[in-house]
């Protein structure tokens, strides 16, 4: 089974290839009621223009092309009354995205040429970039994949030199459906999986939305339904989210697909007539076509009485099978359209058209530059002779000041020098003070990393995990535990009150207190450990009640596996636990109460879990998910963090590790570190 997800990076490359083309052409896309106020009230200058490409745009992006194509020509007009060519390139690169949306695929090329004309003579190679994408994209439609990849490669390198991400992204993910379409499927996912990690960095949903489609495609064709759908799902609800009618028409018809495929017809039919609705609704062909082979396989394969489109009527054998005679010839119809023979030689005349017309504008150019050479001759001589007066009185001028600079020199250097050995003194002894605190917290780092396990605590018993243990300072406030007891194996992630030293107080604190509850002889579960951990804080930093000044604790997630049974029981103080199985993710919540005095204490919750093999865990600390940085200077925020978690879980644990911390560091950029950031993770 092919699932029909391949143009969907189409569209929206579309997008982002001439929204990233106005970062210098509009700060913000405020709402359409919004600009069509301003639009009333703004002077007829480039501003203006810059509001009437925007509001097009939204227009084209919603389908109503009419009203997009109204103010297209009202932003074209001024543009070129006002000379402002960036803004008529973009113009026709609004006018080539309506042609391709409804299959023009010949004036679709000739406008996306006309932007690159303009592009290339004022030289805006951001538009350039976009420009030889789009142009890629028509010839993809057409089915002239060889040439696609031609046009896609260069706008590529183009991007990545003028470190324009989002353009990228669009040709990354347009160079995996070359590959998704030669059935290199494992190819095809490694680009789309650069595309996605662009879109997380950039918090581009439209972006992660189709490469999560993308992905799931590439699931569908090796087999894995059940991934399919997990990735399927997440592209529809972010697609929604966004009011992008494309991504919805295209997701919904992918898990018509994909159910069809699982012979649960019923569920099929609710999703392709939901795309059917769509795609009426706003004139998509691309869509359309997909859309009527896909519902002729449903009702030719179903082996159940399915409704007609209106869901009025229950068909028997027979009215099913002229459905999906009909639905067939009406694919028929759209895709003889699209290929239509004039359509193809009128492709090949603009791009002749093309390279001629850039031949000569080149000749031209070249001798326009000769004759402004030798009238440039004549000039030359008398500009060296004035230039070389010039730099004569210069020197002399120079001269004099070098001479009257050194006599003040002399009188201050004597003044320096008797003050800089009185400076150089308190020098060293700030730096002596220096040196003595820092070699202290250095030999306090020492003690903490003796209270610590390694990190890769090895041993045949346990099973494959990994600790991120990323300090703050050079002590940390976080800690991670773990121990061997008979056949089971408890482990820790907790974060203390504070970082630096007095957080490293804290947490040799916490590992002395673990340690001592576990050495009884009786079996606890992890909420009774917490329970006893509690008391034991309470106890020796005597807090009493809330009106205390010394309100130190942690918050602490604490797991036991019998590695036997793979019986899991686990309890938190504030900090969650994650747990995967088959693509599916689960997030059990913690106490919200810390280790420590709490006004409204309650005994600890324990949780208990029967895990199965492949199941993924993970315990952590807040420092990952309150880390500052990307492009806005933002928290990178626990949702993030919990999608790096199911879209890696099914890489080995020391690769997880590794790209976790990648991830971060990359999220981080410049900005200092928020927290200490600790990670626990287990696959049994």
């Amino acid at each position: 089974m092919t699932l029909k997800l391949l143009r969907y990076i189409i569209v929206s490359g579309i997008l982002l290839a001439i929204v990233n083309n106005w970062s210098g052409l509009c700060a913000q896309n405020p709402g359409t009621d919004s600009l069509r106020i301003l639009i009333k009230t703004d002077k007829p200058d480039t501003n203006k223009v810059k509001h009437l490409y925007v509001l097009a745009w939204n227009y084209f992006h919603k389908g109503e092309y009419d009203s997009g194509l109204h103010y297209n020509s009202q932003a074209l007009n001024l543009a070129e009354k006002l000379y402002f060519k960036k803004g008529v390139s973009v113009a026709y690169s609004n006018t080539g995205f309506f042609y391709q949306t409804t299959a023009d695929y010949a004036n679709a090329l000739e406008y996306y040429f006309k932007a690159l004309k303009i592009d290339e003579a004022i030289k805006n190679k951001n538009g350039i970039a976009r420009d030889i994408g789009s142009i890629g994209n028509i010839y993809w439609l057409k089915g002239d994949y060889k040439k696609a990849l031609e046009y896609y490669e260069k706008a590529l390198r183009l991007s990545d030199t003028l470190g324009n991400k989002s353009t990228s992204a669009v040709q990354l993910a347009n160079i995996g459906n070359i590959y998704f379409k030669d059935k290199d499927f494992k190819k095809a996912r490694e680009y789309y999986s650069k595309a996605l990690d662009i879109g997380e960095k950039q918090g581009d949903d439209y972006l992660i939305a189709n490469m999560f489609g993308n992905i799931g495609s590439t699931y569908s064709e090796l087999g894995n339904n059940k991934m399919a759908l997990i990735f399927c799902f997440k592209a529809l609800e972010l697609s929604k989210k966004n009011a992008d009618n494309y991504g919805v028409i295209n997701h919904h018809i992918a898990l018509g697909q994909i159910y069809t495929a699982q012979k649960e017809y019923k569920n099929a039919y609710d999703y392709l007539m939901k795309a059917h609705a769509f795609a009426d609704s706003v004139n998509a062909k691309n869509e359309q076509l997909d859309l009527y082979e896909s519902l002729g396989t449903l009702y030719e394969k179903s082996s159940v009485p399915l409704p007609d489109s209106t869901g009025n009527k229950i068909l028997n054998a027979e009215q099913m099978r002229l459905h999906a005679i009909a639905y067939y010839k009406r694919s028929v119809e759209i895709k003889n359209a699209i290929l239509d023979e004039e359509t193809k030689k009128k492709l090949v005349q603009n791009e002749m058209n093309y390279e001629f017309d850039k031949k000569e504008a080149a000749a031209k150019a070249e001798q326009e530059k000769k004759d402004v050479e030798m009238q440039a001759g004549a000039k030359r001589q008398n500009f060296i002779i004035i230039l070389v007066s010039s730099l004569l009185l210069v020197v002399f001028l120079f001269a004099l000041f070098i001479f009257r600079s050194l006599r003040i020199t002399r009188r201050q250097k004597h003044r320096i020098e008797i003050s800089s050995s009185e400076t150089q003194k308190q020098k060293k002894i700030i730096e002596e003070k220096n040196r003595s605190i820092t070699d202290s917290i250095k030999y306090a780092k020492r003690i903490q990393q003796a209270l610590l396990r390694e990190e890769e605590h090895v041993s045949m018993h346990l099973p494959e995990h990994f600790i991120l243990f990323l300090p703050k300072d050079i002590v940390s406030g976080d800690f991670y535990w773990g121990t061997e007891k008979g056949e089971y194996w408890y482990f820790v992630a907790a974060d203390c009150t504070g970082h630096g030293v007095p957080g490293a107080i804290m947490s040799m604190l916490g590992i002395a207190f673990l340690n001592d509850i576990i050495l009884s002889e009786v079996l606890l579960t992890p909420a009774e450990i917490l329970d006893r951990l509690r008391e034991r804080v309470i106890k020796e930093l005597r807090q009493k009640d809330e009106t205390i000044e010394n309100k130190d604790g942690m918050d602490i997630s604490l797991c036991r596996l019998n590695l036997k049974t793979k019986e899991l029981q686990w309890a938190g103080a504030n900090n969650a636990l994650y747990l995967i199985r088959n693509g599916n993710q689960e997030k059990i919540k913690a106490d919200k109460q810390p280790i420590g005095y709490h006004p409204e204490s309650k005994p600890f919750t324990n949780h208990e879990f029967k895990l199965c093999e492949g199941d993924s865990i993970y315990i952590y600390t807040d420092g990952y998910a309150d880390q500052f940085g990307g492009p806005q200077e933002k928290k990178l925020g626990f949702k993030k963090m919990e999608n790096l978690f199911i879209i890696h879980n099914h890489r080995p644990m020391k690769e997880q590790k590794a790209t976790f911390n990648k991830r971060f560091m990359e999220w981080k950029g410049q900005q200092e570190q928020t927290d200490d950031v600790c990670i626990f993770g287990v696959r049994v």
